[in-house]
């Protein structure tokens, strides 16, 4: 029988011998989806990775922005299986879900209102305004920047509510920045009633602030009012530059954990390489240096919205909804100086001497 220490060391061992091929098999899982797509289909999937597009991104409906490169939903199911493939070595489980459950939520958010519109509740003219912008399981576009395996190439997968976007210099990858949402963030009628995709960055948001003392939440909460969407959203030029709010220097043992495990359930929607990667650079800064700030309400189902501002990273989550509501998530993970890979960029052309 192993002793309880094997199996340490085999957990210990893992990394070494396992994790690092992630890379490989985010490079050949690409591979095999490209070699399931015809002349048309690579035409339009294919771009240069000097291509402008590669920097480009929304998370806009699809009928408001369009996408380059190929439809998700036009695929055959042999190069939606390869695809698939290419989510799971790219993202954890939990983030592999949390991309299948946003584009389905899409096909949900059309069904709701058609219900509503069949109950009377909205007229015939907004329901079609609804069904223009062309959300839909379907609607999300996949683009390779380059060749996969060589040095560098990118994907960009995205639409109504996700924006995924990988560089990788070869061996290593950048996934920043890295967009979710959901609308609504609470389903709230319907046979999928309850239904949360991203319930708990809301959960562990809530957790958080009410953990804190009256005294560190006048520091915490800015007097102001919540934001209509992300600050550092694709459409405005703002960027988040100073700190706010409270420095977790002055959090409790207890409050730090609860902040640390909000961000992993950020950055742990990456593989485990990546993933683990972020947060021991984290870890080597120090998490004295994070600021987390809170706008809002401190309890759901109305308007509220967080920053969590280290140097090395940026999580923003606004969830306000059309109604005031509460439930419309919008929320964006960003790795400071390496948006679409540019620190790793650098690096990769200082080694290799371009």
């Amino acid at each position: 029988m192993k002793t309880r220490s094997t199996y340490l060391l085999i957990a210990l061992l893992l990394p070494l011998s396992l994790f690092s091929q992630n890379s490989d098999r985010i490079h050949q899982a690409t591979k095999a989806f490209l070699a399931t797509l015809n002349q048309d289909e690579l035409k339009k999937v294919n771009y240069s990775f000097q291509d402008s597009l590669r920097k480009k991104w929304t998370n806009l409906p699809v009928g408001m922005v369009p996408r380059p490169g190929i439809q998700y939903g036009s695929l055959s199911d042999k190069s939606r299986l390869a695809f698939h493939r290419v989510l799971s070595a790219l993202l954890s489980s939990q983030g592999y879900l949390k991309t299948t459950s946003i584009m389905q939520l899409d096909d949900i958010l059309n069904t709701l209102y058609q219900e509503a519109y069949d109950k009377g509740e909205i007229k015939k003219e907004f329901l079609t305004q609804m069904q223009k912008l062309n959300w839909a399981h379907g609607n999300y576009y996949i683009s390779i920047f380059g060749t996969p395996g060589d040095a560098p190439w990118g994907m960009n997968f995205g639409g109504h509510h996700m924006a995924l976007s990988l560089t990788s210099d070869g061996k290593k990858i950048s996934m920043s920045p890295y967009f979710i949402g959901t609308d609504p963030s609470e389903v709230k009628s319907s046979k999928y009633a309850g239904l949360r995709v991203l319930s708990k960055e809301e959960d562990y948001g809530f957790m958080l602030i009410n953990m804190l003392s009256d005294n560190q939440k006048s520091k915490a909460i800015l007097q102001q009012a919540v934001p209509k969407d992300i600050i550092t959203s694709p459409n405005s030029q703002q960027r988040i530059d100073s700190y706010y709010g409270i420095a977790v220097k002055e959090f409790t043992d207890a409050q730090k954990a609860m902040l640390k495990i909000l961000i992993q359930e950020y950055i742990h929607n990456f593989e485990h390489e990546k993933s683990h990667q972020m947060m021991d650079k984290i870890a080597a800064t120090g998490m004295d240096k994070i600021y987390f700030a809170w706008v809002g309400s401190l309890e759901n189902n109305k308007s509220h919205y967080y920053i969590i501002n280290g140097p090395d990273f940026l999580i923003e989550y606004d969830n306000v909804g059309f109604q005031n509501d509460g439930n419309h998530i919008h929320a964006i993970l960003r790795e400071k100086g390496n948006d679409f890979g540019a620190d790793l960029l650098k690096m990769h052309y200082l080694d290799s001497k371009h």
